[in-house]
């Protein structure tokens, strides 16, 4: 965990290959996520072009064009209205018994009526972003997470209808170029409180 920091430059002349890039998705792919409903979707760019217009849609944040490659994660939305196709997917497929199936969809019904989706979905996509920078620097591979975008120009870029998903974080990822700085960070006592 000491290997990890927000990485603003890159060698630009190291790539990270395809092998590194399915190991870090899939730290992803199998996070764990609230009612089990996967609420990402993983977007991967390489091309200098993309990797470019995303850093004019993200106050020119230079991490972005020295990277070896990008990974915007989308919420979903539209998906996770109670009853959809894709809800009624992610229940069925854990075989429940039918009172306990019956009980999963009502109490989400019930569940979805008290939240805002989107802020509840990127806070899903943040425990797979957590997962996918530490599975990165566990091989030694850089990252630096980016919340701030302009979102209609990411949106843009990266072809997002908001209706049905929106932006919840970007993540460049590479390696280093020089030595890392000094994290700093709390104590461990500051930050943890046993209480029983």
């Amino acid at each position: 965990m000491q290997y990890r920091h927000a990485c603003k430059v890159f060698d630009e002349s190291r790539e990270v290959s395809d092998e590194d890039m399915r190991f870090i998705l899939e730290a992803g792919r199998l996070s764990p996520s609230s009612f089990g409903l996967e609420q990402w979707r993983f977007i991967v760019a390489r091309s200098g072009t993309l990797k470019q217009q995303l850093m004019a849609a993200c106050f020119n944040q230079q991490q972005l064009i020295t990277c070896s490659v990008v990974v915007s994660i989308a919420a979903k939305v539209q998906e996770l209205t109670p009853g959809s196709d894709y809800v009624n997917k992610m229940f069925e497929r854990r075989n429940y018994p039918p009172d306990t199936y019956q009980w999963i969809v009502q109490f989400y019904q019930s569940y979805y009526k008290q939240i805002d989706v989107l802020p509840w979905s990127i806070m899903q996509c943040h425990i797979a972003a957590a997962n996918m920078m530490t599975a990165a620097a566990f091989i030694g591979i850089d990252s630096c997470p980016i919340g701030g975008f302009e979102p209609q120009k990411v949106r843009d870029v990266l072809q997002i209808d908001p209706g049905k998903e929106d932006i919840a974080l970007i993540i460049p990822l590479g390696y280093r170029k020089g030595p890392q700085p000094p994290i700093y960070r709390l104590s461990f006592d500051e930050i943890v409180q046993y209480i029983g």
